[in-house]
């Protein structure tokens, strides 16, 4: 009998409510001084720039650091082949394609005039070797030799290049060919250039072991023969800029002298969009203005949010706990010098939760405060789904604490 009113007793002991101090949902603080940034834009600087339309963009944030005519809408020339690039290597993370994959060269392909590398009707190379010079000489028929490999005909390819730029908010642009030969209805703006620059470098790294080639040879194999063909880099700042990582250059009669330039300091990566320069030393000289600004003004917080968090409590659940993750990293961009040194990191939680907890839902938050203002958070998710208990779990509970 004794044994018998011990056991209802635990039953009860499981199924007493909840005491309010237990329900409560006062955060939990776990303080961390971190060294952050801020995703405010500064007023815009008084700076000498020459060229019509001009962007600087910081590339982890997406922030707009300087703007001037950014969403006019120019000829772009051959800084479309920035989203040619994007389908490349879009098609290389599908596995739709490899490097050592062999590309034929079209009587099409072979006709784009131009800035080319000659590439003759028949002849083959490499997917890499492709990409190469795209990339660093700004081929017309290597672009269309890639468009036809990848999609069948340049036609559907430039379809879907327009598709992907639609998907990255590219809304000023309209391709009609792929590589960024004058042609009415061709045009971006500056940008939209600086939304696909970023989307290549942040999703495609890589790239930039492609556009800083100063010089190299690729070799012609044709029936005439072998034969070597230099290529060198429109991009004189990758010779003339410290921090130059890239990207593109362009010029036509109709569009000028354009350039997309990123470039790298510390933990800090900028895009500088120079569209309709009169001569290439004026978008190059406008480009280097606003990367020595934004290197000058900025500043770059980044928390990978890598430590591990505390199990969560739960009530009434069929787990006792429940773990937590980040729902993701945290950046933080300052474009005016701003000290970030004292910025400081909170988590907050609820003491416990009562079941049932799905997965991927918000438990709280972490939150970043400069000064003591809040600059921006993260959601706390639960990374575990605890059901409710029922009656049967109860009672095993119960059967097993009386047992122990």
């Amino acid at each position: 009998m004794k044994q018998f009113l011990s056991l209802l007793l635990a039953i009860n002991l499981i199924f007493a409510p909840i005491s309010a101090a237990a329900s409560q949902t006062a955060p939990l603080r776990v303080s961390a001084a971190d060294t952050a940034e801020t995703t405010e834009t500064a007023a815009e600087p008084a700076l000498n720039i020459s060229a019509p339309s001009a962007l600087l963009m910081e590339a982890s944030t997406g922030t707009v650091i300087y703007e001037k005519n950014a969403h006019e809408r120019l000829h772009p020339a051959s800084i479309t082949k920035i989203m040619t690039l994007i389908l490349i290597f879009d098609a290389l993370e599908k596995k739709q394609i490899a490097l050592g994959d062999t590309v034929t060269v079209s009587e099409h392909a072979a006709s784009m005039g131009g800035s080319q590398v000659f590439l003759e009707p028949g002849e083959t190379q490499t997917v890499e070797t492709m990409i190469k010079c795209i990339s660093v000489a700004s081929a017309n028929d290597a672009c269309v030799a890639m468009a036809e490999h990848l999609t069948g005909s340049e036609e559907e390819f430039v379809r879907q290049m327009n598709e992907r730029a639609k998907g990255l908010g590219m809304e000023d642009t309209n391709f009609v060919n792929c590589c960024g030969l004058d042609v009415d209805g061709h045009m971006t703006t500056a940008y939209d250039v600086s939304l696909m620059s970023r989307e290549l470098i942040t999703r495609y790294p890589e790239i930039h072991d492609y556009c800083t080639i100063w010089m190299e040879n690729i070799t012609h194999t044709t029936a005439k023969g072998t034969s070597e063909f230099g290529l060198t880099n429109t991009n004189k700042l990758i010779k003339q800029y410290e921090y130059a990582t890239g990207l593109k250059t362009g010029s036509t009669g109709l569009a000028k002298y354009c350039v997309s330039a990123t470039a790298k300091k510390d933990d800090l990566e900028l895009i500088a969009v120079i569209m309709a320069a009169p001569d290439y030393k004026v978008r190059f000289a406008d480009a280097t203005t606003l990367l020595n600004y934004g290197f000058g003004a900025c500043r770059v917080y980044a928390d990978a949010n890598s430590d591990a968090l505390p199990a969560l409590p739960v009530s009434r659940g069929v787990a006792s706990t429940c773990g937590l993750k980040y729902s993701g990293a945290f950046q933080y961009l300052s474009t005016d010098g701003t000290d970030l040194s004292g910025i400081e990191k909170t988590v907050e939680l609820p003491e416990s939760v009562t079941a049932p907890v799905t997965a991927d839902t918000p438990a709280g938050r972490a939150v970043y405060r400069l000064n003591g203002i809040e600059i921006g958070s993260v959601d706390i998710l639960y990374s575990d789904t605890v059901a409710a208990a029922g009656y049967k779990d109860y009672f095993l509970k119960a059967l097993h604490f009386f047992l122990t």
